[in-house]
């Protein structure tokens, strides 16, 4: 087995240097990484670029949430970045204004649905009058009207919005479901997890796994298991 492009690996560290050593750990067994508001704290974007340097994806998972000009602004230096992904919270506005920045550029805009942490009671508690299902089925539907390229969902919304995104002809709408735990690893604070063979059956084109891989004894070990899961071996 060598690395499955499907798989993302955060690396969700405190700081650069710990984060090359879990790259340099996990060698062939992953391609792509995201890099999240901790290490956007410390150097996350030179990390970026060195890894992209030599060869790898990146997504970058900073969930863009301000007024439209102001994503716009930041959406638009990213998109210069030559980084893969990008996510910005799924709300109109927001999405409209990162479509506008990426412009002609390679970068894709990802909206984020729901987090999979959160429950309906959570939501509840939150103020909206929807259920996780029904917040994401409705965030999807903005999300394709928007003009983003894919949405991050949970696997047990990934069915929904892979049925949402074919009705209306997009056939490579990207969805990438976190909260994605092997039936060896713990689900950690994820409310809504599923293994990643569900996930990629339910619909998902990328999965998310973090520490079931990371704090392995055997990070590299345990990605080539993930990345047999995918392929349903």
């Amino acid at each position: 087995m060598t690395a499955d492009p499907r798989l993302i690996v955060p690396l969700d560290l405190p700081t650069v240097d710990e984060a090359r050593d879990m790259v340099q750990r996990l060698g062939d067994a992953v391609s792509f990484y995201k890099i999240g508001l901790e290490l956007l704290a410390s150097d996350g974007m030179a990390l970026a670029h060195e890894l992209k340097a030599s060869g790898k994806s990146i997504f970058l998972d900073w969930k863009l949430h301000d007024i439209g000009a102001t994503v716009e602004r930041s959406a638009r230096v990213l998109a210069r970045s030559g980084c893969d992904l990008l996510t910005v919270h799924a709300e109109p506005q927001v999405m409209r204004a990162a479509v506008q920045a990426r412009g002609d550029s390679d970068l894709k805009i990802l909206a984020v649905t729901v987090l999979t942490s959160l429950t309906d009671a959570d939501l509840n508690e939150m103020g909206y009058a929807f259920g996780a299902r029904d917040l994401v089925e409705r965030r999807v539907r903005q999300a394709i009207a928007c003009g983003v390229d894919g949405i991050v969902s949970s696997p047990h919304e990934a069915a929904l919005a892979r049925e949402i995104a074919n009705a209306a002809g997009k056939l490579g709408f990207l969805i990438v479901t976190p909260g994605v735990r092997p039936f060896w690893s713990a689900k950690n604070d994820q409310a809504r997890a599923a293994t990643p063979e569900a996930a990629i059956r339910a619909g998902a084109s990328h999965l998310v796994c973090g520490r079931p891989i990371t704090a392995a004894n055997d990070p590299r070990e345990a990605a080539l298991k993930v990345a047999a899961e995918i392929a349903g071996l």
